[in-house]
């Protein structure tokens, strides 16, 4: 009987640690159509490199300068060298408009419920220096900036879940690498700030950005990721992976 009872137990201990760890995901709705999505403009010092599609709204597409962009003969869309996809922006013909009005506001959604959740499993790590740090699946909230001045590590399984809330600005030195491990994937990490986020030169990121203010990548700055910002995001010969 009491072997029986601690079979039973060891199974359901078992049944209660194996599943995704974390947060729940953040939706982004359509705004997930789009390795970069600004409000007020995309910019690129090329050659950058990015793979899926980009765009802008509600602003014209003249607020996307550097990508030296081809307008389809349908008028929705554009082309560029250093674009995978395709390139949109509000002034383009229907249905581009609408389908970037409604990207727009799913971003805002998206900002808005991971900046917004509650009761996190790490408060303040480390006052926000997290450099050196390895990062367990979870909700991590920040009431000030944060900076990363040496490699860190996101470890966790490939259905875990993390968000890193940022109350101030997140800053990525010059060379410094984001690093996966254990399975864990880009696409189940958020970064939400409420200030200006950079991605130092040489640097490397890894998953979905969502931010209120602008995003930078500086020179040759990688990133496997999506760019979301509600003002402008700036490339400078950078790679981005969506």
């Amino acid at each position: 009987m009491i072997s029986n009872i601690l079979t039973t137990v060891a199974f359901l201990t078992a049944l209660t640690t194996v599943g995704a760890v974390g947060p729940a995901a953040v939706n982004l709705g359509t705004a997930a159509n789009y390795a970069i999505l600004g409000e007020s403009g995309i910019t690129t010092v090329p050659p950058s490199v990015i793979t899926g599609s980009i765009a802008v709204s509600p602003i014209a597409a003249t607020a996307m300068t550097g990508f030296d962009l081809a307008l389809d003969s349908s008028g929705q869309f554009s082309t560029s060298t250093q674009v995978s996809g395709k390139v949109f922006a509000a002034s383009y013909t229907a249905p581009t408009p609408a389908t970037l009005t409604t990207a727009i506001a799913d971003m805002g959604a998206a900002y808005n419920d991971a900046i917004g959740r509650a009761n996190p499993d790490f408060l303040n790590l480390a006052g926000g220096a997290i450099g050196g740090r390895i990062l367990s699946p979870g909700l991590y909230n920040w009431g000030s900036a944060v900076t990363i001045d040496s490699g860190i590590t996101i470890a966790g399984g490939a259905t875990d879940t993390w968000i890193f809330q940022v109350t101030g600005t997140l800053d990525i030195a010059t060379d410094v690498q984001m690093t996966l491990s254990s399975g864990a994937l880009a696409t189940n990490i958020v970064w939400v700030a409420t200030g200006a986020i950079t991605a130092g030169t040489g640097s490397h990121f890894e998953g979905v950005v969502l931010g209120k203010t602008g995003i930078t990548l500086q020179t040759g700055a990688t990133a496997n990721s999506r760019l979301l910002a509600q003002t402008l995001v700036a490339l400078q010969k950078a790679t981005i992976n969506a």
